[in-house]
């Protein structure tokens, strides 16, 4: 597969680019995202769904400027994939040999379940949640993945979209027939599928900006996207709001951007129509979609979609983008899993918080690539701001406060108040620290030893038959949990 790829997604609204460049078999990363709001689809419900010339001339317009993009990236491979506008229109080989012919590029017209497949395919690789149902609500359609176990069991398109609709019914000013056409086509999305289904995972743009509404109207703490989720109970009202909203300057009180105000409302019925439908009320939201599901496709086709067990993207990106010694990282993990398995009777921590502890040992002196002297602080931006795919909000975040007070001391309450609603109990954040800190300061020079762990009462005794004065002095400065005792012995 090329160094360097590139990812076109023409929909109905909003022509989109990423790309992506790779860092090791399975690691990549993103180097450029582009959007342009070409409404490709303008006009051609209304006209037997036709495309019509201006918006294939914004749309040509458009690809020129994504292919100088990738060209000046050095981008060595295209993907370029169109959706429900194209699929549907009648004259859509006017559109598709035009760009062949004049700009070299070769459009692949997607079907619709190929199209939710994708969007599997990425949220399955790139979110952190086992069971739920793709909802990615576009232009001129809507389409559904359904993932139990890990596994896409199911996967459709139905003709729901938030251009389509507004041609055929907003302009009308016809909800009761929207609302109607919606339920009817939601019927032919499996009931037997959907069972034991709590989560919907929003693709797409506008379910994208109603969680952005949602984040500044909590004064959530932190500012990435994907992966934020909420429950649709608690903000039923907003999205009413937004529905029942008669203007642009109504949009505007709302928080709503400018650039949403054309299909914001329309976008909103519809995802409000469905969660209602299947009574869903957790909501995960995506940042990734059929862009990154093409290029997973394409990544993982010998591996049936899916990345190897127990494989994080974001953590192996970290470690190649920023030339973490691999054999280090693997020995602190390791060494990581001995210490919280040894202090298990006194910390009494979920298994979960080992994993936590593995990736945070990993990638703690991540911060030195760009300041050695506030290392800990600056992985824990990168943490923050880089830790994406496969990690909730609440796991990164611990993962950061983990880095972050990795030093002598262990954090209070003031400490973690910034955060405090992403947190666990403060206790559970000063017992992960200190293992990590315990880790750290038993390795600072390097050294790798094959330390023995023996936990007698609240005595944790730490033996290897040579530890130099240098590790002894580093870890006497560490502030302990209340009730533990350090020993340090030989042999």
């Amino acid at each position: 597969m090329a160094k360097i790829t590139t990812i076109i997604d023409i929909g109905s609204n909003s022509m989109r680019m990423v790309v992506l460049k790779k860092t090791s078999r399975f690691g990549f990363h993103l180097i450029n995202e582009s959007k342009c709001k070409v409404k490709i689809s303008e006009g051609c419900y209304q006209n037997g769904g036709n495309l019509q010339q201006i918006p294939m001339q914004r749309a040509f317009e458009a690809l020129k400027s994504f292919l100088n993009i990738s060209s000046a990236l050095k981008s060595r491979k295209i993907l370029c994939v169109a959706t429900s506008a194209l699929r549907d229109a009648p004259n859509k080989a006017e559109f598709v040999s035009r760009v062949s012919k004049e700009l070299g590029l070769n459009i692949k017209v997607i079907d619709g379940s190929k199209e939710a497949y994708y969007g599997g395919v990425a949220a399955l690789n790139l979110l952190h949640t086992d069971n739920f149902v793709t909802v990615d609500i576009g232009g001129g359609s809507t389409e559904f993945a359904i993932v139990k176990n890990k596994k896409i069991v199911d996967y459709i398109s139905l003709d729901i979209g938030t251009v389509r609709l507004k041609e055929l019914f907003f302009y009308k000013d016809d909800m009761q027939g929207a609302k109607e056409y919606i339920l009817n086509e939601l019927k032919k999305v499996s009931p037997e599928n959907m069972q034991d289904i709590a989560t919907v995972v929003g693709i797409g743009g506008s379910i994208r900006a109603i969680s952005k509404l949602f984040m500044v109207d909590m004064d959530y703490p932190l500012d990435v996207l994907h992966g934020f989720d909420y429950k649709y109970k608690e903000h039923k009202s907003y999205f009413e709001d937004i529905i029942n909203a008669k203007s642009e300057s109504e949009l505007r009180k709302l928080g709503v951007k400018k650039d949403r105000y054309d299909t914001i409302k329309e976008g909103t019925f519809i995802f409000n129509t469905i969660l209602s439908y299947f009574n869903i009320d957790n909501v995960v939201t995506s940042g990734v979609g059929v862009r990154e599901g093409v290029y997973l496709c394409d990544l993982l086709r010998n591996q049936n979609d899916k990345f190897p067990e127990n494989f994080n993207l974001s953590v192996r990106t970290f470690i190649d983008r920023f030339e973490l010694d691999g054999k280090l990282t693997a020995y602190l993990g390791n060494n990581a899993t001995k210490i919280f398995q040894a202090l298990r009777p006194l910390h009494n921590l979920d298994n979960r918080y080992n994993s936590l502890l593995v990736v945070a040992s990993k990638l703690h002196s991540v911060g030195t690539t760009l300041n050695f002297y506030k290392y800990s602080e600056n992985s824990f931006d990168f943490i923050l701001n880089g830790l994406n795919y496969g990690f909730s909000h609440q796991d990164k975040v611990l993962i950061a406060h983990m880095i972050k007070f990795s030093t002598n001391d262990l954090p209070d309450g003031d400490d973690l108040y910034e955060y405090k609603e992403l947190l666990p109990d403060t206790w559970i954040v000063q017992w992960l620290s200190f293992m990590l800190s315990l880790n750290v300061a038993l390795n600072s020079d390097y050294g790798r030893r094959k330390y023995y762990y023996t936990l007698e009462r609240n005595e944790l005794t730490i033996s290897d038959s040579d530890i130099p004065y240098f590790i002894r002095e580093n870890i006497d400065k560490l502030e302990v949990p209340i009730g533990l005792k350090l020993v340090i012995g030989n042999g």
